[in-house]
């Protein structure tokens, strides 16, 4: 697979340029601080010590936002991190309000992908809850792998005001994490999204985070032709070309809303 890491000045930059990013989005709105969701993976860990090292521990705000398919112990590296980090936040059970959305609409109970997605649009509802009342940006946890095959919920995950650490392969998350000082055992946790029982990314993606990261790098950021990635990575064709499916499918759900062209 590709080489995606980087060197430790590279890692330095990106501390820094990353950290500057937050705190120009939150200068530039005119707000107190920031609120993240906390879910115990190493997305929003890393960026939960990214947004406090911009803005300071005071200024940031951490949701945990457990449902009934969240892990305890995911919940509780959750709580890890906010505590480590020494700031403020919540706990906040989701499922009554998801029982709620599904007696107002039963027909949806048991579809796991419709009742998961709606899961984190609850959570994204109480995030802009809290930013709003409290004067606060919300800072997304999205990596670039993610957006670029569309694994995230539109209007849930998707839903803020800024993503840190969006131009970012999985990859090297994970290596800017440890870089920044996340332990090791929340550095290399299995990614799950967490929206019904037993997901983990990978297995719902079809695919690894090292093999993905490293197609998106050579065929859809990059030059490489399928043919040319096969034989650069050793991966066959039809895997380059899910991951190209992918990629396609899910192009609206990285762009606004569209409108019919203006008329002549």
């Amino acid at each position: 697979m590709l080489d995606l890491r980087f060197s430790e000045t590279e890692l330095e930059r990106r501390r820094d340029h990353i950290t500057d990013f937050i705190h120009e989005q939150a200068t530039g709105a005119g707000v107190d601080g920031a609120v993240l969701g906390l879910s115990g993976g190493i997305d929003s860990t890393l960026v939960a010590h990214l947004t406090v090292e911009a803005l300071g521990t005071e200024a940031v705000y951490g949701l945990v936002l457990p449902a009934t398919v969240s892990s305890d112990h995911n919940m509780s590296d959750a709580e890890r991190v906010a505590a480590d980090l020494e700031i403020s936040y919540d706990v906040i059970e989701i499922e009554p309000i998801v029982d709620s959305l599904l007696s107002a609409y039963p027909e949806a109970e048991g579809d796991h992908v419709a009742v998961g997605n709606a899961r984190a649009r609850v959570r994204a509802v109480l995030n802009y809850l809290v930013a709003n009342h409290e004067n606060r940006l919300v800072v997304g946890t999205g990596n670039r792998s993610e957006a670029a095959v569309g694994y995230f919920t539109k209007y849930g995950d998707g839903a803020v005001d800024c993503h840190p650490i969006g131009n970012l392969y999985k990859c090297q998350v994970r290596q800017l994490a440890r870089h920044v000082g996340v332990p090791e055992e929340l550095a290399e946790k299995t990614a799950t999204a967490e929206l019904w029982a037993d997901q983990t990314d990978e297995d719902e993606l079809g695919i690894s985070y090292e093999t993905l990261d490293s197609i998106l790098a050579t065929h859809i950021d990059g030059p490489l032709s399928t043919d040319a990635t096969c034989r650069h990575l050793g991966v066959d064709a039809e895997t380059v070309e899910m991951v190209r499916g992918m990629y396609e499918a899910s192009e609206h759900k990285r762009h606004a809303p569209r409108a019919p062209a203006p008329l002549e």
